[in-house]
């Protein structure tokens, strides 16, 4: 997913704010609307083309668990929404977002483990990859090893 002609970098939003008169104009003039977790994985959903019940079996999380993220009874947690990332198929830009409207930290290309699922995820790694690179590399996986 590319950013529409519409929407525009956090940067350039920043800029417009800043030079905004009116905090009102500024609200107005870029459609700025709170975005709901939920609205944005089914979106995400939508484009990817896959339904709930492989999403669960793709990122190794519970069905039930799947289900409630989606209608916006339960909260992802910041390892459970990278796995959903990596089951939609995210790229960097888009898992960032998604770490966001989640409540969780972005990753961090400074942290040690979130600069190597940085470079997994601009490499086109899936899940089970990234999870072999971070247990190589030392780290804790993405899906707990039983």
């Amino acid at each position: 997913m590319t950013d529409t002609p519409e929407e525009h970098l956090t940067e350039e939003l920043l800029d417009r704010l800043l030079h905004s008169a009116k905090i009102e104009t500024y609200l107005d003039e870029e459609h700025i609307t709170d975005r709901a977790l939920p609205d944005y994985l089914n979106e995400l959903l939508d484009r990817s083309g896959i339904k709930r019940n492989p999403l669960a079996e793709k990122t190794g999380m519970n069905q039930t668990f799947i289900y409630d993220i989606f209608a916006g009874k339960s909260r992802p947690g910041r390892n459970n929404a990278i796995r959903l990332a990596f089951g939609l198929g995210c790229d960097l830009r888009e898992t960032q977002r998604l770490l966001r409207l989640a409540g969780v930290s972005e990753l961090y290309c400074k942290q040690r483990r979130d600069a190597i699922i940085i470079w997994c995820i601009q490499n086109g790694r899936d899940l089970p990859a990234t999870d072999d690179e971070l247990y190589r590399m030392g780290e804790d996986t993405l899906v707990p090893k039983d």
